[in-house]
């Protein structure tokens, strides 16, 4: 019986997390193909008869990437920054926009940002262990003015890994984790309640 219980619990711990990632999966996909889906619905279906599900989904992705080709070719055009700093100062859309487009850069560009390897320093006081990331491991400046060997290190805020600290420590006292950067990242945005496989 006990055995019964074991594997009935082991089954739920696999099935339970699996289809509850397959349900917001398709809910995802329907909400998604439902934007221009459903007006390419009744198009389709009084022309050719019938509706091919996910057409919605698919013309979705490929405006988004239209939008991406032209925004990276323009991105610094003068035009391009003056709409965006418009749109950016829309009342009730400056304080969204400007956030979810932190959100977005800092979770897609993660090598961009340079982010080397994620690391943990005692801070801010000794016996208290930080995550963070380090960012340049050979500064000059910094080097000559302390005479030391040092390494700077970015700590991020949980759970707005967006915000933080940027400080320099002797090379001595980063201690290298074995995690990735993406570890790391959901280390700190889900306070701590991630856990890693390894």
């Amino acid at each position: 019986m006990k055995d019964l219980k074991k594997y009935f619990i082991a089954g739920l711990v696999v099935i339970v997390p699996a289809g509850l990632t397959c349900y917001v999966l398709f809910i995802v996909f329907q909400f998604i193909d439902s934007i221009i889906g459903k007006f390419l619905e009744r198009y389709l279906e009084r022309t050719l008869g019938f509706y091919v599900p996910g057409i919605g989904f698919f013309i979705l992705l490929m405006v988004i990437l239209g939008i991406g080709i032209v925004a990276t070719r323009f991105f610094r055009n003068r035009v391009f920054v003056r709409f965006e700093q418009w749109f950016g100062g829309l009342p009730l859309v400056k304080s969204i926009y400007p956030a979810l487009k932190q959100v977005v850069l800092f979770v897609s560009a993660q090598k961009e940002l340079g982010f080397k390897s994620a690391v943990i320093v005692e801070y801010p006081c000794r016996g208290i262990w930080t995550v963070g990331f380090v960012t340049n491991d050979n500064f000059a400046p910094v080097n000559k003015a302390t005479g030391k060997d040092m390494v700077a290190v970015f700590l991020p805020m949980s759970p707005n890994p967006l915000s933080g600290y940027v400080a320099f420590f002797a090379r001595d006292e980063v201690k290298a984790v074995d995690m990735t950067v993406q570890e790391a990242l959901d280390l700190i945005i889900s306070g701590g309640v991630f856990s890693s496989k390894k």
